[in-house]
């Protein structure tokens, strides 16, 4: 499989993660210009190469599958990649973007693992269509606004899933 990094996924990476956070951080009174900085360059750089990527090692892994067993496998796949430890890293990032220095690695962690947990429902049924009702050239975006619609539930879990 080739790896690809191209310049729409680059512009769609840096816009939408962005405007999903930067929407959260002002409902959460948390707005700050180097964090939004910091996700547009997330978003364009490990966001925008990771998550394509990994959308078309989905598809040549589910090639020979049909039917329902492809759109599970496809679905399931997509999950794995947005796990956890996923959710650890991108709270990270927001925690160092906003200079928050003071933080619990183990906490975090906790709070990903749960926020995980409770998000699955949404995130399959987000996942299942991502992966399966959209053409793959359209999926990172998709999965872009998706994940920006779920910035606010991320940034909200911090509170709702602090230990």
């Amino acid at each position: 499989m080739k790896l690809q990094y191209k310049r729409s996924d680059i512009i769609k990476g840096l816009l939408v993660y962005s405007i999903g956070d930067s929407i959260a951080a002002i409902l959460l009174g948390e707005f700050l210009i180097a964090r939004l900085l910091g996700v547009m360059l997330i978003g364009a750089t490990v966001y925008a190469f990771e998550i394509p990527n990994y959308f078309n090692w989905i598809e040549s892994k589910t090639n020979a599958n049909t039917g329902r067993k492809k759109a599970m496998r496809k679905t399931l796949l997509a999950l794995l990649y947005f796990n956890p430890i996923w959710i650890f890293r991108h709270l990270l990032f927001l925690k160092i973007f906003s200079f928050e220095f003071g933080f619990s690695f183990k906490n975090i962690l906790i709070i990903s693992f749960y926020s995980f947990l409770v998000n699955i429902p949404i995130s399959f049924f987000g996942n299942f269509i991502i992966q399966n009702k959209i053409k793959l050239n359209h999926r990172f975006l998709a999965s872009a606004i998706f994940s920006a619609l779920m910035a606010v539930y991320y940034a909200l879990s911090e509170t709702i899933f602090t230990t």
